[in-house]
């Protein structure tokens, strides 16, 4: 696909809730291969200034008017009707109440995560479990028989969750060329969970090492990184959670099943931000990552599973494993001292980049090759040579929120749809020019590696891909 293409048409009205980092990266690319959306069709909804210079410069109207659940209706409805589509890019705007007023009134809709109303994820009043991804995807999967049909609404669409769902896609095919496993591309969830259990999948991290810097170091009492402050340090809070695979032996101590839904994932009684387990990518090799909460880590371990009856026959370990760029992991260390309390300057990174890349991808373990990482590599020349307003980590992202909106112009009737249940190979044709290098890489790399030699340790070198073995306790 060529940076000038057109790659669908639409006449509507757009509107975009929240314009941080994603917000200000996706705008060019929504103008750049959207034919028929000019920018007087396009209205931001945002609760800062940060974006206006940008707006501006574009010509889009942009309203600094927070939502909340008392005066979203009167603010979207001018703005939204049948036909329209609204793009939720916010923190702490319901995503449920969103989707729900966009089916009212027959628009479009599509986000990168399912957020709660402000204070959700914290709410000390609610259990872990009601704080968790798993309980915000089950509270949006309820939506879908009362809007069967309806207009589609794309959830959880960005790079994680999003487009690693479509990488573990594509590994399979690969691992099952690679490994001489003839298949047809699977046309159904059936189809995909079957090929993962004849390859022997065990274990699928969304292993991401963000290698970005900058010439101005972190500062005491500043948290920096390199996406959505607010959105890192909210689902940093939350309990940590995975996808559990009926490979595991045993329950880690502090681990929790849910008493309600499809039971596809546990979480731990310790936030993500605290919880680190060990992984690998191919350029960095083996490193800590932290197990930040991910609605992915549900979504594919749900999707995967093959069942017979009622009885679950297979189920792959599904998390993330992501190890922030330097000033980010700071960043946690010091929100972890006090007590998970926001630091009182934060900096979102971006001009002041450097050097360095964003290696986004899926590592695939347990088949006979042992461990198989496939995803992009975008360095942040390449990222900015591609379009205005993103550094590596908000391509990544910006890219597949593109693509999901022209497949959900292209399904317009689909009601309430994961990125697991998209068109795989439509959304990756699009994103693809602007993910850099987008490659697979075997490894032999195991959490056993070096293991037991300064001190004894407690593994389980029958199954290197025990979740136990990965955990750094």
């Amino acid at each position: 696909m060529a940076l000038d293409t057109k790659l669908c048409t639409f006449t509507g009205r757009m509107v975009i809730v929240g314009f941080g980092s994603i917000g200000q990266g996706v705008l060019p690319l929504l103008l750049r291969h959207i034919d028929g959306l000019t920018a007087d069709r396009i209205t931001i909804v945002t609760a800062e200034e940060r974006g206006r210079e940008e707006a501006e410069l574009y010509g889009v109207a942009f309203h600094n008017n927070p939502l909340d659940n008392d005066n979203f209706f009167q603010v979207l409805k001018p703005l939204i009707d049948k036909g329209d589509f609204l793009v939720n890019l916010s923190v702490d705007v319901s995503s449920l109440a969103l989707i729900e007023f966009c089916q009212r009134v027959g628009a479009f809709y599509t986000d990168t995560c399912t957020e709660p109303w402000a204070g959700g994820y914290t709410d000390s009043s609610l259990s872990p479990s009601l704080r968790s991804n798993y309980a915000l995807r089950e509270s949006a999967l309820a939506l879908r028989g009362r809007y069967e049909g309806g207009p589609t609404a794309l959830i959880t669409h960005g790079a994680n969750p999003g487009l690693v769902s479509h990488f573990v896609k594509q590994a399979l095919l690969n691992i099952a060329a690679d490994t001489g496993v003839e298949t047809d591309v699977p046309t159904d969830r059936d189809g995909w969970g079957r090929l993962a259990q004849r390859l022997g999948i065990k274990t699928i991290h969304v292993a991401e090492r963000d290698t970005q810097v900058s010439n101005q170091p972190k500062r005491i009492g500043e948290f920096v990184n390199t996406w959505s402050i607010d959105g890192f340090v909210s689902e940093g809070c939350q309990p940590a959670e995975l996808g559990w695979g009926t490979h595991e032996k045993d329950l880690p101590p502090d681990g929790r099943r849910h008493e309600f839904g499809c039971d596809a994932a546990i979480y731990l009684m310790r936030p993500g931000a605290a919880t680190r387990v060990r992984t690998w990518t191919p350029l960095e090799g083996p490193f800590h990552g932290f197990l930040i909460t991910h609605s992915e880590a549900i979504s594919i371990s749900d999707y995967f599973t093959v069942r017979d009856g009622d009885r679950v026959v297979y189920r792959p370990t599904c998390h993330y494993a992501y190890h922030p760029c330097d000033d980010g992991v700071m960043s946690l260390h010091e929100l972890a001292g006090k007590n998970y309390n926001m630091q009182a300057e934060q900096r979102l990174m971006m001009h002041e980049i450097t050097g360095g890349m964003d290696e986004l991808g899926v590592l695939l373990m347990g088949h006979p090759k042992g461990a198989y990482w496939f995803g992009s590599r975008l360095d942040i020349d390449t990222a900015r040579s591609l379009a205005p307003y993103n550094n590596a980590t908000s391509m990544q992202v910006t890219s597949t929120v593109l693509g999901g909106i022209v497949w959900t112009l292209e399904n317009p009737n689909r009601g309430l749809v994961e990125p697991d249940e998209v068109d795989f190979r439509r959304v990756l044709d699009i994103a693809t020019p602007y993910l850099g290098e987008v490659v697979g890489a075997y490894g032999d790399w195991t959490p056993l590696q070096d293991r037991n030699v300064l001190f004894p340790e407690d593994i389980d070198e029958d199954d290197p891909w025990q979740f136990k073995n990965f955990r750094v306790n």
